[in-house]
């Protein structure tokens, strides 16, 4: 039997903390991609990686004000089991499926991270590690990897309980729903996904499923493939490589590599051969993920043996707790954005699961035979013709109605209701409700455009809470104003983020200067500091910045924009000026810290940067790739010692720092050795 039943699980957890009021403004940048420069890539696979890229990430506003500050929390999650597996879900955090555990051996097959501790790696800042994590829409960590899904029941025609997430997903305007299952007597954990495209016309479309499992020395990936793509893995750059040995390393066992990278694994779907992947340990036991032929992408991702790679494990997690990521994908790479023509429904299913296959084929020499002898075991788990009959039949109940149990955001709810206002046809959403009970503080002001012709308005000291991108509401916007209905700071402000969206960045410019006008308010001042910089404007848009961070000396994300653009503007005496009206909190913050380093560097006040040097500096929305600590150490010791020698900073002062002042490990996240 297989019963799903809904409760609290307890860890230690961070809270994210409110979103930023900011909206996330940039021009996007020159997606072209150079043949020449990408050894062995199909030509199809080139287009997509130019294709598909959105400027920015509106509507959405980014999530990065969480701490490093862990409690107990109870989190709400979903529990399928059955005589064989037991999966768990994280249903407030993008229904992340947690933990999966093989009941006959007690083994965890996935790396079930201890804590909740989000960090800036997703398209909104936070994200964390752990689990099988559900990534659509567009290249990244998806946008509501730490936001609630709407979650329910259904059961099916044989009475098996299916646990079903859905949402709509903002950017690209689209419903997706995934329905989990285990059925009776089953060894492997169902994950049939669905994605519709509801519109006239074709969108860019992602998706790519990425599951963490423990990493040790004598864990081995296998899947079924004899060649991959890197992007840059050693000293060459893109190209298409033989594996599992690439430049003399065997990159099957993942503590063989110093350095992060990720190899994206070219399996052969389009000959029909069965897309998987699996990470089996000495005893050839393990995890294994597979897939009907649609999900035909397969990648591996590591850390890297070296300290900074060592630094980010623990930084996501606790001591012990390494993982690798083997993933699973719509295209080749992540790189790509695939068409998804008009009025299109995508299904596919996953199975995942516990496979046990011989060890001697598993860690032997013969890469074929390792993988011929997992894709034998895989067939008596769960056949190819099973899965394939399995989703056919699924069709059943693919738009039965679930039993809600947790909802999630009401901008589903509101695009049906403008659809209704506007006489556009309102596309079924057959099994994945939007009802109005979701509807909340963050659809408000919208719903009062929608009903009255006009935006609210609000008071300027309380932080925007939503934005939006859509034509449609731009347009809606735009007759009101043009009506007179509305005419306020706020109808402007939003205006001008709706026209910024669109690409007119001049008319976006004047709907904030408008909003000025009516109101002296933060956040226009910060809109125009963007528009400002991103024309090549540096002082200008210092000084903007400087009116917005004095009007909202609180708000650490405009603070800290406020200091990277001072400093760029060769302006750090202004900002270390600036500091001392900063509140306690925001002065003490981690990036406003940083970049009090990087201005006394600037400054020559070498005393003031190490002394905040040696205190434990902490970032807690360090960016993923981000050196920043590490350059400060870097360059604080080499200038420092170029000054006291009276001279420039050279090789042998560089060669000098390196011997005598090596990164400390509390700094030290650089992800290449």
């Amino acid at each position: 039997m297989s019963e799903l039943r809904f409760e609290t699980y307890r860890m230690r957890g961070a809270d994210v903390g409110p979103d930023n009021p900011l909206p996330p403004l940039s021009r996007g940048s020159d997606r072209r991609v150079d043949p020449e420069k990408y050894t062995g890539f199909e030509d199809e696979m080139l287009d997509q990686m130019a294709y598909g890229h959105p400027d920015n990430y509106l509507p959405y506003t980014m999530q990065d004000r969480y701490t490093r500050e862990q409690h107990e929390r109870d989190f709400q999650v979903a529990v399928l089991e059955n005589e064989t597996l037991k999966a768990t879900f994280l249903l407030e955090l993008g229904g992340r499926l947690r933990s999966l555990v093989h009941k006959p051996t007690e083994r965890e097959l996935l790396e079930a991270n201890p804590v909740f501790q989000p960090a800036n790696l997703a398209v909104r800042n936070a994200w964390f590690s752990g689990g099988v994590e559900w990534n659509i829409g567009m290249l990244g960590h998806f946008p509501l990897t730490c936001s609630p899904l709407f979650a329910g029941r259904v059961t099916t025609p044989d009475g098996t309980p299916v646990l079903r997430l859905w949402e709509w997903e903002r950017l690209r305007q689209t419903p997706y729903q995934i329905d989990a299952w285990l059925p009776p007597d089953s060894g492997v954990l169902y994950v049939r996904v669905r994605i519709t495209n509801p519109h006239d016309e074709e969108v860019p479309m992602y998706w790519w499923s990425n599951a963490a499992v423990p990493e040790t020395a004598d864990t081995r990936v296998l899947v079924p493939a004899s060649s991959a793509y890197n992007f840059g893995y050693g000293e060459d750059g893109p190209a298409r490589v033989d594996i599992p040995v690439v430049q003399g390393t065997d990159i099957s066992y993942t503590t063989n590599i110093d350095q992060a990278c990720d190899f994206f694994y070219h399996v052969a779907t389009e000959h029909g051969q069965r897309p998987w992947v699996s990470a089996l340990d000495e005893s050839g036991r393990g995890y294994v993920q597979v897939s009907t032929q649609r999900l035909k992408g397969r990648k591996l991702f590591l850390w890297g043996m070296g300290a900074g790679g060592r630094r980010w494990q623990e930084w996501l997690s606790a001591p012990g707790h390494t993982y690798l990521e083997i993933q699973a994908g719509l295209a080749r790479t992540q790189m790509q954005h695939v068409p998804m023509p008009a009025h299109t429904d995508w299904q596919w299913l996953e199975g995942y699961g516990y496979l046990e296959a011989d060890a001697a084929h598993v860690h032997g020499d013969n890469w074929q035979a390792a993988g011929e002898a997992v894709e034998e075991r895989l067939e008596a788990l769960v056949s190819r013709s099973r899965m394939e009959s399995d989703l056919e039949n699924a069709q059943s109940w693919v738009d039965a109605d679930p039993e809600i149990v947790q909802r999630g955001s009401g901008w589903g709810a509101l695009e049906e209701q403008r659809r209704q206002a506007g006489g556009e046809t309102v596309p079924g959403n057959g099994g994945r409700p939007f009802d109005t009970e979701a509807l909340g503080p963050l659809q408000a002001p919208w719903q009062e455009l929608l009903d009255t012709g006009a935006l609210p308005e609000v008071d300027p000291q309380d932080e925007p809470t939503s934005y939006m991108a859509q034509s449609e509401w731009r347009q809606l916007l735009e007759n009101a104003v043009s009506a007179g209905r509305g005419d306020h700071w706020y109808s402007w402000y939003q205006l001008g983020v709706l026209r910024y969206a669109a690409g007119d960045y001049a008319d976006a410019g004047d709907c904030w200067t408008t909003s000025l006008k009516r109101c002296d308010t933060a956040w226009a001042h910060r809109n125009l500091a963007v528009l400002t910089r991103d024309e090549g404007h540096l002082a200008d848009a210092a000084a903007e910045y400087e009116e917005a961070a004095r009007l909202r000396p609180d708000l650490l994300p405009l603070v800290w924009e406020c200091g990277q653009c001072l400093l760029d503007a060769d302006a750090a005496g202004a900002w270390l000026k600036l500091l001392e009206i900063l509140p306690p909190a925001t002065r003490q913050a981690g990036r406003i810290r940083l970049l009090e380093g990087r201005a006394a560097l600037a400054m020559q006040d070498f005393d003031r940067v190490g002394d905040l040097l040696q205190e434990r500096l902490v970032i807690d929305d360090l960016r993923e790739g981000e050196r920043s600590l590490s350059s400060l150490w870097v360059e604080y010791h080499e200038r420092r010692l170029a000054h006291e020698a009276g001279t420039e900073v050279d090789d042998a002062i560089r060669e000098r720092v390196r011997r005598d002042h090596p990164v400390p490990a509390h700094l030290d996240f650089r992800m290449h050795a």
